[in-house]
């Protein structure tokens, strides 16, 4: 059975628990990530969306969208906390507001057809224009 890893925002009002259990990570670098984070993109852990729980600040969060596609934001500090997608059934967790270390690494770029031309991919990890595909 996985661990359960802890996350908060900046300020503290926002505390989540989410099992190390993702089924992937990658870097998106597509002009909607990189303003909701304010950074070159936006590294994000994908998992089923009942294995996150907000644990403290439900009261304080502010979700940008609807139930089933969202961008889910501390009401205080701003902080992107996660997202959800794929009709509401995964939540991509912004990885920079894990407290705890995840098992999981990004895997590859992606929307590198859309990145800030100011910042200069430098690993080795696979690059894709828009989505990856079926077979990557």
């Amino acid at each position: 059975m996985p661990g359960m890893l802890a996350g908060k925002c900046f300020c503290g009002a926002v505390h989540y628990a989410v099992a190390d259990s993702f089924a992937y990570a990658m870097n998106c670098h597509c002009s909607n990530c990189r303003r909701t984070t304010g950074s070159a993109f936006k590294p994000f852990a994908g998992i089923e969306r009942d294995k996150l729980a907000v644990t403290q600040g439900q009261d304080t969060l502010l979700i940008y969208g609807d139930d089933e596609a969202n961008d889910t934001h501390c009401r205080v500090c701003g902080s992107l906390l996660f997202s959800v997608v794929r009709e509401g059934a995964f939540v991509h967790v912004a990885m920079g507001t894990l407290v705890d270390d995840p098992s999981i690494r990004p895997s590859r770029h992606i929307f590198v057809g859309s990145k800030a031309p100011w910042f200069t991919i430098t690993d080795d990890l696979p690059q894709f224009q828009e989505y990856p595909t079926a077979d990557s």
